[in-house]
């Protein structure tokens, strides 16, 4: 059963205290309204219809690439009406109304849901320890359901129930557009309810057919407590999803995923406080330290990332160590057994390999070849204020101590530059190049004294 869906997304989040629409507030390094949408399209629907409200055009502007149907709610007069604006771009068939601020409803949660209706309606509920500010699920002595009460206008005893809705409906379309143009708003929130299809189908003999949902699932984010709650539950799905595929976390509760890993290999070892973000492929073997941070980055079989090490948009060749606190930045190739030492950063560059880079470096926009060993203190000047040129560095060359490469410049095969040199021309293979001031010790020299 192949579903036309519709998100609602338009309401204002005021509790968020934010500028941002609440449906664009990050979860795991996503927007809220994205969790929602790959969940839908898990579903292959026939159609996806998207209502927003606040913030409309920001929404809008960042999932251009979707294709969906965008329907703008002007005016939050309920769920009811809400649903009422999509009618319009919806075909024949199953209707499923999702939220744009409840993430963590599964794709299978959801086809469970449209398996379930039948002829009828799918009401999707959960049952609650503390089901305070949900409408509560009203049955009669048989079981079956009669309607939905909001808490607002429920009475003391509904109040009791501990079945709530969701608000996560799977409806036939026929059925649906006649329900809405039923709808009032005669109840004490002045708003068409969507629940109110409910009773309707009821009166009408429809079945309305419920299933329940783990309460993380259909848990959803009014407020930043909120959002902190479910980035934790998120997490941890993350972090048994990895553990199930061999994966070792020292503490899945200090680790988190803000991205896809698209690949990971065997005996993968991750310690506390490591953040993953973006597209992530792991080898095999593959240690990561604490408080690593690693984004887009392709790391190979054997690699050792020490502790406090930041790589943003790397590709790192097998068997290497970086760190700690080393920083790789966008455009670093690093070939293999190559050796990123402490308080390292690097650029734009390519790394051949073998070469040993281990001590206070930059290495901005250069290309260094195989075999080459770069001393403490080294910095490759690769900007003029305007321009940037590139330092090549060719196999076997060592760069000695406190050196200043100035591009444009090339060091030579096996070349070898003095320590404390500033290289402005480029040095030849297999010599010994540097530029120094003489070293002169001046006799009889006193150090000043204060005066008494």
């Amino acid at each position: 059963m192949n579903p036309n869906v519709v998100i609602l997304a338009a309401g204002q989040g005021t509790r968020m205290r934010s500028d941002l629409p609440k449906v664009l507030h990050p979860l795991g390094g996503r927007p809220l309204l994205q969790h929602v949408y790959e969940a839908a399209m898990g579903l292959s629907p026939l159609s996806l219809t998207i209502v927003y409200g606040h913030g409309g055009d920001r929404v809008r502007c960042l999932f251009a690439h979707w294709e969906v149907n965008w329907v703008e709610q002007s005016r939050q007069l309920g769920t009811g009406h809400a649903v009422q604006q999509a009618m319009p771009h919806l075909g024949e068939g199953m209707v499923l109304i999702l939220y744009g601020d409840v993430p963590l409803l599964r794709t299978q949660t959801l086809q469970r849901l449209l398996d379930s209706c039948g002829e009828g309606l799918g009401l999707l509920t959960v049952e609650l320890d503390d089901p305070g500010g949900y409408g509560r699920i009203l049955r009669d002595s048989q079981g079956k359901v009669l309607k939905i009460v909001e808490e607002k206008d429920a009475t003391g005893e509904e109040k009791k129930i501990r079945e709530v809705n969701t608000g996560i409906l799977a409806v036939p379309a026929q059925h649906l557009a006649r329900w809405l143009n039923r709808l009032d708003n005669r109840n004490a929130q002045g708003e068409y309810y969507l629940t109110d299809i409910i009773a309707m189908a009821v009166e009408e003999g429809v079945p309305v057919n419920t299933t329940g949902a783990e309460a993380d699932e259909v848990a959803g984010i009014n407020d930043k407590r909120q959002l902190s709650e479910l980035e934790r539950v998120y997490q941890r799905r993350q972090a048994d999803s990895l553990m199930a595929r061999g994966v070792t976390l020292h503490d899945p509760a200090r680790f988190d995923l803000r991205g896809e890993i698209e690949s990971i290999g065997r005996d993968v070892e991750i310690d506390v406080n490591v953040i993953l973000e973006g597209n992530i492929r792991l080898g095999d073997r593959v240690k990561i330290g604490p408080g690593v941070v690693i984004k887009d980055a392709d790391i190979a079989d054997d690699v050792e990332i020490l502790a406090h090490s930041v790589l943003d948009n790397v590709r790192v060749g097998a068997g290497c160590r970086i760190g700690p606190f080393a920083r790789l930045r966008p455009q670093t190739e690093l070939d293999e057994q190559v050796h990123i030492g402490n308080f390292v950063e690097i650029k734009k560059s390519l790394v051949g390999k073998g070469s040993k880079i281990n001590h206070l470096s930059y290495i901005g926009d250069s290309d260094i070849g195989s075999g080459v060993n770069v001393g403490a203190g080294t910095i490759t000047c690769n900007y003029d204020g305007v321009n940037k040129f590139r330092t090549v560095i060719e196999d076997g060359a060592f760069i000695g101590s406190d050196t200043q490469l100035v591009a444009p410049v090339k060091i030579g095969r096996d070349a070898t530059i003095g320590a404390g040199s500033t290289i402005t021309r480029d040095a030849p293979s297999g010599k010994l190049t540097l530029s120094r001031g003489r070293q002169v010790t001046i006799e009889h020299w006193q150090r000043p004294q204060k005066k008494t």
